[in-house]
């Protein structure tokens, strides 16, 4: 019999069609967010040492290692500039993912209501069933081929039952970035009704044509609201060292922490050396790697102008609109793939924003590889016959 909290969770569409792709090299991987670009030279050189140091083969500390929780609370902060304490305002989780969850199962009761963006991440609208709350989805809106936030209808959204605002910024699979109207409304939002903002901040500074980075502590009043979640997978390449952290108020921390223990436990203890040796890098090699990403979505934007793109202003993917096709998502999916495209079908991401949409990540194929994408898509839509 199937807990009652799995029954609104559907399968993973990006598993089916990474399984279709299998390891053909011929196919472009347009559908995971994996990236080819290499770590810090710094945090591999670490994570080498750490098969050696008996210290990084222990369940201790749970709730991570000293010198990793003062190099996230020192990230945070310098992004921010709202101090924070590396034992009273952090917790260090097996990724970020495990840290959204552990979140939302130490602030949410059942029936609590979630307020999202349409669409934004899977696994963000689904840990909020999981842990027993009810996702609010609030339209992104197209104004000049540009995603943005309706503002009327997140007012309107908002009701005695809810909690929490859950944000990613850049939004993920869209692509979009907030503006400061859409974070003043939020953080407005956040002060009238007495709500928490659980900031998914796992791409937060790949931001693309020049915008500036801005971090939603740093809004007045919104520090002891502002819950943030990172981690080295994007940002720093290291998606497989499963390495993230939980910054926020000291109130929330204990419960937080608490969650972590029941939950996953520990960090991985090999990998806790190198995201804190990643995070004290400079700036540099996060720079060049968005230098190198935009690079690919432009490219990818000029292969497929005849198509209806809706180009990312960060992040690691943007959304084909199939629907002005005649398509739903998995039919196109699978004629993409058909022509040696892997695509992700967008059905369960959102409401408003879902089946008319076809997920493409631009951040694992070099420019070469991208090149004459775009006669792939003529083929797979019947646009031109060869």
């Amino acid at each position: 019999m199937t807990a009652q909290r799995l029954s609104e969770v559907p399968g993973f569409a990006i598993d089916r069609v990474a399984d279709a792709a299998g390891d053909d090299p011929e196919i472009l991987r347009l559908e995971n967010l994996d990236t080819d670009l290499r770590p810090p030279s710094a945090a591999l050189k670490a994570t080498h040492e750490a098969v050696d140091n008996d210290d990084a083969n222990s369940y201790l500390p749970f709730i991570g290692q000293r010198a990793l929780r003062e190099a996230a609370t020192t990230h945070v902060s310098s992004l921010s500039g709202v101090t924070y304490d590396p034992i009273k305002n952090s917790a260090i989780t097996a990724g970020g993912t495990e840290g959204l969850l552990n979140v939302l199962l130490a602030t949410v009761n059942p029936g609590d209501e979630v307020i999202l963006t349409d669409p934004t991440y899977a696994g963000m609208i689904y840990r909020v069933h999981l842990a027993g709350g009810i996702p609010r989805l609030v339209p992104f809106t197209l104004i000049g081929n540009e995603w943005r936030l309706d503002l009327d209808v997140l007012a309107a959204t908002i009701t005695g039952k809810s909690r929490m605002i859950f944000v990613m910024n850049p939004s993920m699979p869209s692509g979009a970035v907030f503006n400061d109207e859409e974070w003043a409304a939020i953080s407005d939002l956040c002060d009238e009704h007495d709500l928490l903002l659980l900031y998914n901040a796992a791409m937060e500074r790949i931001l693309y044509d020049g915008r500036i980075y801005r971090h939603p502590a740093s809004i007045a009043g919104m520090s002891d609201r502002v819950i943030t979640v990172g981690s080295v997978s994007k940002e720093y390449r290291m998606i497989g060292w499963r390495v993230g952290w939980i910054v926020g108020p000291e109130a929330l921390m204990g419960d937080i922490g608490r969650v972590g223990l029941y939950n996953v436990v520990t960090p991985v203890g090999l990998t806790q050396n190198a995201a804190a040796v990643a995070l004290r890098t400079d700036a540099s090699g996060v720079t060049a790697a968005v230098d190198e990403w935009e690079r690919r979505r432009d490219v990818m934007l000029r292969e497929l102008s005849e198509f209806r793109v809706i180009p990312a202003a960060g992040g690691w993917s943007m959304l084909m609109d199939v629907g002005t096709l005649g398509l739903g998502s998995f039919v196109a999916s699978d004629r993409l793939l058909d022509q040696g495209i892997a695509a992700t079908p967008m059905r369960d991401w959102g409401d408003v924003n879902s089946d008319q949409y076809v997920r493409l990540v631009f951040s694992n194929e070099p420019v070469h590889r991208l090149k004459g994408l775009g006669d792939r898509v003529d083929r797979a839509f019947n646009r031109t016959t060869y």
